[in-house]
């Protein structure tokens, strides 16, 4: 019977989907990285999340490997031309958690404009600080979108119908928005200049770590808010970092960053991430904007369809 290894927790339905298409599942959510070059050469498929690189070593070991799946979508931690060069199909699923990222930066960008964690904090101590927790509106402002994969698009879809403008730059793709009479595609530089909040939705390769530096963040509007949800490594964080403390910036929402083990920093990332964290104008969560109960179930449901096209070509 053909073989299939799950290296990280999901929901039931892919595992019963792969046992409905002949697969004989092994559900291994904890298994460590070296676990998977020990027993990688007996399986057909193989499911991963962020701890298994599928690099060239770990290719050249999966001998009877046929695909790939990856939770969630970002593709940078395989090799996929060398996987595909093997006759090995890489999937992912970012269809099953657009909708949580979407979700997961407005209510940031609510939350931080409407000082919602600050004033929560104040409640709770007895303190009652109305004028110094007054608010912005969204109303009016212009939000630009660099990226529009399935995430950026989840976003400008939110953002739609609201009484605000989006401006949209993909450096990919030919963008038109007739229908939707607040959002228009621009030039990279043009929502530097243009956004008032800026929302990133980019894979991370060479050409997009530390898009977001100082050279960038100086072309913004002053007050500017950035939002990042997509890689952590795509801003740079010392340059952020100095720019909120500025007031350059003018918040940031933040789920993710460039070291995202806090029991791995060095003494100067402590220092660096002390300072990020200490500051009440950026709302901060731990790579947790896809991370819904809905899209644990939408993302194994997606993997299972194309698992399914994949062994029936």
């Amino acid at each position: 019977m053909k073989k299939a290894l799950i290296t990280d927790r999901v929901h039931q339905r892919l595992i019963e989907g792969l046992e409905e298409m002949g697969y004989n599942v092994d559900y291994e959510p904890t298994i460590a990285l070296n676990g998977v070059h020990e027993l990688i050469e007996s399986y057909e498929g193989i499911v991963i999340n962020s701890k298994v690189k599928m690099y060239k070593e770990l290719i050249d070991k999966s001998v009877n490997l046929k695909w790939i799946a990856r939770l969630g979508s970002g593709l940078e931690i395989i090799d996929i031309p060398y996987a595909e060069s093997k006759g090995i199909a890489v999937m992912n699923s970012p269809e099953g958690n657009r909708n949580a990222v979407a979700e997961h930066c407005l209510g940031m960008l609510l939350a931080l404009c409407n000082n919602i964690m600050t004033a929560d904090r104040e409640v709770r101590q007895f303190q009652w600080n109305r004028e110094a927790n007054r608010g912005i509106e969204l109303e009016g402002k212009t939000i630009g979108i660099i990226g529009f994969g399935q995430m950026g698009s989840a976003f400008a879809a939110k953002l739609s119908s609201w009484a605000l403008d989006v401006v949209v730059y993909d450096k990919f793709k030919q963008l038109s928005f007739e229908e939707h009479r607040n959002i228009t595609a621009v030039s990279e530089s043009e929502v530097w200049s243009q956004a008032d909040i800026i929302s990133i939705h980019l894979p991370y390769n060479d050409e997009t770590h530390h898009l977001v530096d100082k050279a960038k963040i100086d072309r913004c509007k002053n007050g500017v808010i950035i939002i990042n949800s997509s890689r952590g490594a795509i801003v740079h964080t010392e340059d952020l970092v100095e720019a909120l403390e500025s007031g350059k910036v003018g918040g940031a929402c933040l789920d993710v960053y460039e070291n995202e083990k806090p029991n791995t920093y060095t003494e100067q990332e402590k220092k660096l991430y002390s300072r990020l964290f200490e500051m009440n104008h950026v709302i901060l969560s731990p790579h947790v904007a896809g991370w819904t109960k809905e899209s644990l179930y939408k993302i194994a449901d997606t993997l299972v369809n194309k698992v399914r096209c994949v062994i029936a070509d």
